[in-house]
């Protein structure tokens, strides 16, 4: 209003329209004086304002305009009909249609002065609405788990211990478990939810075996294009089967996620259970020798019953059609050392024992032994998914070099990646290990054996070697896996149990039968798997640590020790010249809980995967 006042007062003089000439002339001479001056004052400038309002003209139209400019508003006031126009409306209106309780004066002044802010009490951008619930893959509401220390790349890294458990190997007395009389361990954890049947299986979770598409003589789906990497056909039928297949899991192991919120699985304790094996001893012809406790007479079969119970929460028991429909069309890759073909078949023959047809599970070249070096690969046809076994002790590249005599010396590239790396780099899941070949004579010296480029290390620390090398393989999975269609795995160090010696001078297990109930006598966090956390926390991949080091410790039970290998008599198997095995494990056994540890995780990624599609849908 002020300034459509003075627009009036200044546009109009005493002879009409502007001002007169000898008002102008005063008007300039007044202003040159001021400049001369110095400049005027306060009260001259007011002076020379009502001077403009002495005259009759201005004085006249000044009172009638602000007189019209009443009547203008009165009528509009009381008149709400008028507001009707819409020419009227996009003027003076309000632009906000939760704004009606508002003036026309706030209106008016909101057109004016649109800058201006003003607290909106009635408006919908003063309203949150709260979130969608969340809910698991039958429709329960299930909070998000969060059993990692996330790092900043997402990564999840888990120590074994927790905030409301002890340190790391220390003893404890904690209210979960307390010591018979006899010595054996009682577990007070709270009992799975899950309820076994006789045969093994979850009730409520088993489901019929999909139909199979028609196959060709390989053994693969007909007319589908062809994974050159993996053998096998990954279509788009099936890949749209696969994510189908996520929201298919049975609800009785969903709803275990809501107890895993906040809880580190792998800080816990071992419990009878007499339910496991998850499949029966001697009834998998996948578990090479070595590994077959069973078949090479072990007499006792205790080692078979336990399964891990986390300290805070409980995990699903491994339902292997359940597992196989999470992955329906793709491809779970184990790569690493023996200790991960340990792991890799002990989930070939969990899911093999759920299969009704045992027939379409095989492995893709035919092999039936696995130690030697290479890759394996087990297809199941009914899912058209494949687990793989990549050989790679070290996740660096094993190199020769000529020597000064002409012969070649064996080293380690540090530098460079192993050689299989491009045929897996684009699984769905991949599994990667390392740790024990690093505890060989060669690398734990370091000496002349360690290679960068053409440089040898005449002498260089374990420790430091494996930070190389495993910074190699950090950077070569930011460069080549791509987080949105892979999860990527690491499973932690494996604990071994020689007594008396190393595996190659005498060390024992074979009088093992019971696990370790005492902690303290577990042994100290490994090193290298203290470098590797930190190695993880740098990537850009976010990285899911599989931290089982503590909970294999416990288990000096469960080692093959002297049942390595078929045929011996007792006197055989212990003589000095044969080698016992405490590094490695039966099976069925503890790599089987390794795999139910992997199942909890793919579990939760998934549901937290389906969780954020929901969110993003109108």
């Amino acid at each position: 209003m002020l300034i459509i006042w003075v627009f009036f007062f200044f546009g109009f003089g005493e002879r009409g329209i502007g001002f007169g000439e000898e008002q102008s002339k005063k008007s300039a001479m007044a202003s040159t004086n001021k400049v001369v001056s110095g400049g005027g004052s306060l009260i001259s400038d007011l002076k020379n304002l009502f001077c403009v309002l002495r005259t009759r003209r201005t004085m006249v139209f000044a009172y009638g305009f602000m007189f019209a400019f009443i009547a203008c508003t009165v009528f509009i006031a009381f008149n709400p009909s008028a507001t009707s126009s819409p020419w009227f409306t996009n003027i003076f209106g309000s632009r906000s249609s939760d704004s009606s309780y508002r003036t026309h004066f706030s209106s008016l002044f909101s057109y004016f002065l649109p800058n201006t802010s003003q607290p909106i009490i009635g408006s919908t951008q003063a309203i949150v609405p709260p979130p969608l619930p969340r809910t698991d893959l039958k429709g329960f509401t299930v909070p998000v788990a969060k059993q990692f220390q996330t790092a900043e790349n997402q990564s999840e890294i888990s120590t074994p211990t927790s905030v409301k458990s002890p340190p790391l190997y220390k003893n404890d007395s904690s209210k979960n478990r307390t010591e018979t009389s006899s010595g054996k361990a009682k577990s007070q954890a709270p009992p799975l939810k899950t309820q076994p049947l006789k045969n093994g299986t979850v009730s409520g979770s088993a489901k019929p075996t999909p139909k199979s598409p028609p196959m060709d003589n390989r053994g693969v789906p007909k007319n589908k294009k062809e994974d050159s990497s993996s053998g096998m056909t990954l279509g788009k039928t099936q890949a749209q089967a696969g994510n189908q297949a996520e929201k298919k899991v049975s609800g009785q192991a969903t709803n275990l996620l809501s107890s895993m919120m906040d809880c580190n699985i792998f800080d816990g304790r071992w419990v009878e259970d007499g339910s496991y094996p998850l499949y029966p001893p001697g009834s998998c012809p996948h578990i090479d020798e070595p590994f077959n406790c069973y078949l090479n007479s072990r007499p006792d079969g205790a080692y078979q019953k336990f399964r891990w119970q986390p300290r805070n929460c409980n995990i699903p028991r491994l339902n292997g059609r359940d597992m196989l429909e999470l992955l329906r069309g793709k491809r779970l890759v184990f790569v690493g050392d023996s200790l991960n073909r340990n792991m890799w078949e002990s989930l070939v023959c969990i899911l093999r024992n759920s299969v009704q047809d045992k027939s379409k599970v095989f492995e893709a070249s035919g092999r039936k032994e696995f130690r030697t070096d290479g890759s394996y690969s087990f297809l199941f046809k009914d899912y058209n998914c494949s687990v793989e076994f990549f050989q790679s002790p070290f996740l660096v590249q094993e190199w020769e070099m000529p020597d000064t005599n002409g012969s070649k010396k064996e080293t380690l590239r540090l530098d460079i990646v192993e050689r299989s790396s491009d045929e897996y780099k684009n699984a769905d899941i991949i599994v990667f290990n390392t740790g024990h070949w690093w505890t060989h004579e060669k690398t734990s010296k370091g000496r002349g054996y360690y290679q960068e480029g053409s440089h040898i290390y005449d002498e260089l620390n374990v420790a430091e070697a494996f930070r190389r090398a495993v910074t190699t393989w950090s950077r070569w999975v930011d460069a080549n896996v791509n987080p949105k269609k892979t999860l990527v795995f690491f499973r932690g160090y494996s604990a071994s149990h020689f007594s008396g010696g190393q595996w190659n001078s005498g060390g024992q297990c074979d009088n093992e039968t019971e696990p370790i109930k005492n902690e303290t006598y577990l042994s100290a966090y490994p090193e290298k798997m203290a470098v590797l956390e930190s190695v993880i926390k740098w990537m850009k991949t976010p990285i899911s640590y599989l931290n089982i080091t503590r909970m294999t410790d416990y288990r000096k039970d469960a080692h093959p020790s002297i049942y390595r290998k078929q045929y011996f008599t007792d006197e055989e198997r212990r003589s000095p010249l044969r080698y016992q095995d405490c590094s490695h494990w039966c099976l069925p056994g503890v790599p089987d809980s390794w795999n139910e540890l992997l199942y909890a995780q793919l579990l939760i990624k998934y549901n937290q995967k389906q969780q954020q599609q929901q969110q993003k849908r109108p």
